[in-house]
């Protein structure tokens, strides 16, 4: 067995806190003598839902929110400066999770309290980001959006060629004797299917073969990076591959061609 060198640092599988851009954005906060009037309007500048409460980068004292405003309001108690409405420090320990930590790890606190707050133990211990609930939604759409584009297009594809071909002739292409039916093909067994001239034929449709088949390919190298879990991600162009061939499926049902 031939030995690795261990100057080869491996890729981490795990997605953690510090993928999000969030983590690494230095949070907007309000020092605890300011008035309460500074907080709300950062706040609705912004359209921030909470504000840490910092004198320095290091050192939470606590939070301020439109609920912890709201609540000393709605129990008659007028308050003029941060430190009198915001959430105590003993309660900002829960939310505070390290740079590395495993994004699904911060999940359960994201969903109770809205956010988390990132600290960087290896740069002077800093607070160096805020992650929301709304940061963590668009992280999922992110990772989302490749995989369901293309499973709608897998699927796209089957309805194309649905009752079109016999099951021998799909065995043939594909030169495998297991499968069953359209589920069962790959996207590879589909575009060697349908680079035939003879078999794009019958589908009916006014579009260049070999464009068609060329994108097909595209989509093809992305799907397999996505079933192995490529850790480098997808870039722009691969998404907007993906986009663009699942609207074209999108469109041809629209027009009644498929």
């Amino acid at each position: 067995m031939t030995g690795t060198s261990p100057s080869v640092q491996r890729p981490d599988p795990i997605h953690r806190i510090e993928s999000l851009s969030a983590a690494h954005n230095a949070p907007m906060c309000v020092k605890s003598n300011a008035k309460i009037s500074v907080a709300v309007s950062i706040m609705l500048l912004h359209d921030f839902s909470q504000l840490p409460v910092m004198d320095n980068h290091h050192t939470v004292k606590g939070m301020i929110s439109w609920q912890s405003i709201g609540a000393r309001l709605a129990l008659g108690q007028q308050r003029d400066y941060v430190y009198e409405c915001m959430e105590p420090v003993e309660q900002i320990s829960k939310i505070e999770v390290s740079k590395g930590t495993p994004l699904f790890e911060a999940i359960g606190i994201i969903a109770e309290q809205g956010y988390v707050l990132v600290r960087d133990r290896e740069a002077n211990n800093v607070i160096s980001g805020i992650v929301t609930a709304t940061d963590l939604s668009n992280q999922f759409a992110l990772l989302a959006e490749p995989f369901l584009l293309a499973g709608e297009i897998e699927g796209h594809l089957r309805n194309l060629i649905h009752r079109k071909f016999t099951l021998e002739e799909l065995r043939a292409s594909s030169a495998r004797q297991d499968i069953s039916g359209f589920a069962d093909m790959t996207l590879g067994e589909y575009q060697r299917l349908l680079e035939k001239p003879e078999h794009w034929a019958r589908l009916d449709l006014n579009i260049d073969r070999k464009e068609f088949v060329e994108h097909l390919c595209g989509v093809r190298k992305i799907r397999n990076r996505i079933m192995h879990f490529n850790p480098e991600g997808f870039s722009e162009e691969d998404l907007q591959l993906l986009r663009d061939i699942a609207r074209f499926f999108g469109n041809l049902v629209k027009m009644g061609a498929m």
